[in-house]
């Protein structure tokens, strides 16, 4: 699921994104309303998390463009700081799906970003799976051969991108920037987490799933083509 975030608050905006990423969806993030609508109206996002003070236009012009060209459909979710009945009526009446108040707890964002999506696309369980492996992108559940694994929100977060992108070799600075943005803290922050995770999801079990492409980047799959 892809989903686009439109806030100029920079400590909100880097939780929200951090939370998200954890949960399992893609995330675009712009900090100003002219930049959110110019990427809402070229790409294609499963729903929109719109700030209503931002710099440039507001979130009310943004929300009231995209559903006047008549083609963007997305589902949106307000978030604001206006608590007024006529603000939430405003942004109901332009096309919002859905309002949330600042300050909020992420659990509630998550918890209204899905409910939006089971109204517009049906209930489906969010899974990710690699051979025996098992991710609950919902419950934060992760098994192999039906026995439960323990990981840390930074293995969790490697996790999803991995299996997100499995068979495919991820490169590394691809995972570097889904763990860290453009702040890795050193040239051995990855290794270190790709022990730890291979330690969790590969040595109790008789086969490796977690591969090693050197120089490149690493893969998860049921057989390793390194030579």
């Amino acid at each position: 699921m892809r989903i686009l975030v439109i806030e100029d608050n920079r400590d909100i905006l880097a939780n929200v994104l951090d939370y998200l990423q954890l949960r399992g969806f893609t995330v675009d993030c712009a900090q100003d309303g002219l930049s959110g609508l110019h990427l809402a109206s070229s790409g294609h996002y499963d729903l929109i998390v719109l700030d209503i003070m931002l710099p440039g236009i507001n979130g009310y012009q943004v929300c009231k463009r995209l559903r006047e060209d008549g083609q963007n459909e997305v589902p949106i979710l307000m978030l604001t700081a206006r608590d007024a009945l006529d603000d939430r009526l405003q942004g109901l009446n332009v096309g919002a799906d859905d309002y949330l108040i600042k300050p909020f707890a992420l659990a509630e964002l998550v918890a209204r970003i899905e409910a939006i999506l089971r109204r517009a696309r049906g209930a489906r369980k969010r899974q990710l799976k690699v051979a025996d492996l098992l991710y609950d992108l919902d419950t934060l559940h992760v098994t192999r051969a039906n026995q439960p694994l323990r990981l840390n929100p930074t293995g969790l977060k490697l996790l999803a991108v991995l299996m997100q992108k499995s068979p495919a070799v991820v490169r590394r600075e691809v995972l570097e920037e889904a763990l860290w943005g453009e702040d890795c803290p050193d040239s051995d922050s990855l290794r270190s987490h790709i022990h730890q995770l291979r330690q969790v999801i590969d040595k109790p079990f008789a086969s490796e799933l977690l591969h090693t492409q050197h120089g490149i980047g690493y893969r998860l799959a049921e057989e390793s083509d390194d030579v």
